[in-house]
């Protein structure tokens, strides 16, 4: 049985411990608010350039309108923009969205290059020898629209280069503090008709369909707008990503600190046994000496 020095150390470092995780939670369900603030505020212009880009392109021979649109007659290469964490000590978070990649990638019938976002998916996927096209690693704790377009540019690019022909997006969806969900969704061709499933939009009153008239032209507005809009559907899966990386570690952290909290209770408990039986050897050694000296008289 140890003695009550060690496990008064023991019961210290688990303290300690605590302290550290109980910090970091709160550090967490703070950056939690803003990632999810960021979002909110993306959401308007979302919506409308979702709005203007279904309508232009819901017109007859809408593949013809821009590269971006058109679907390619054979698949020969493909690119995974996947989006991880930059660091630990999030649960499963990390692991479980390249799990979720590799599951449905490693067996695809055409080659498949990645471009990685955040180190621990960049480590991860090296470590199982996958292409890496690019990674983009320590992006700002609050990233903006500047910060991420270079990823949908990459991407764009690549595409209209004809060194890809489909590029997918995978994320990880912010469902609610305790959910959060690995996400797969086609970045490029743009798919026209899913809306809901592109942006999160505001709900409108029901009327009659608006009128546009647009200038220059569509063909330059579409050039101008596609672009944008993919490095826009990164930039919003990279704030839910983070959204969802800052719940994955606030829940992890509390979970630690639980522990924790629980394990320096049984750890008084054993030093509370420790010590009482140091206490009960100690006076039976004085019984036993006083005995022994009272019948040496």
């Amino acid at each position: 049985m140890p003695n009550t020095r060690e496990v008064r150390q023991r019961i210290r470092s688990v303290k300690n411990i605590s302290q550290v995780t109980r910090a970091l939670q709160a550090v967490s369900a703070s950056k939690v608010r803003r990632a999810m603030d960021a979002l909110m505020h993306t959401r308007p212009y979302a919506t409308k350039a979702w709005q203007v880009l279904t309508h232009i392109a819901g017109q007859p021979g809408r593949q013809a309108l821009h590269p971006l649109l058109t679907k390619r007659s054979e698949v020969r290469s493909v690119i995974v923009v996947l989006l991880t964490g930059d660091r630990g000590l999030a649960g499963p978070y990390n692991t479980n969205i390249v799990r979720f990649t590799t599951e449905h990638f490693d067996d695809y019938p055409v080659p498949v290059r990645y471009l990685t976002v955040g180190r621990k998916g960049r480590d991860l996927m090296n470590r199982r020898g996958k292409n890496i096209l690019a990674e983009f690693s320590n992006l700002p704790a609050a990233p903006s629209f500047g910060d991420v377009s270079p990823i949908g540019r990459i991407a764009v690019d690549e595409f209209m280069a004809g060194r890809a022909d489909e590029v997918y997006l995978v994320y990880t969806d912010f469902i609610n503090m305790v959910n959060q969900q690995p996400t797969m969704k086609k970045l490029l061709p743009l798919e026209v008709g899913d809306g809901d499933e592109r942006v999160q939009t505001y709900a409108t009153s029901q009327g009659p369909t608006a009128t546009y008239f647009y200038e220059p032209g569509q063909e330059e507005i579409l050039d101008e707008i596609i672009p944008r809009f993919t490095s826009l559907q990164v930039y919003q899966a990279v704030l839910e990503s983070l959204a969802s990386e800052h719940a994955a570690r606030m829940v992890a952290m509390k979970n630690a600190t639980d522990s924790a909290t629980e394990l320096a209770d049984v750890l008084q408990l054993e030093y509370n046994k420790v010590r009482q039986q140091s206490i009960t050897n100690e006076m039976l050694d004085i019984a036993g000496g006083a005995e022994a000296a009272e019948s040496g008289r």
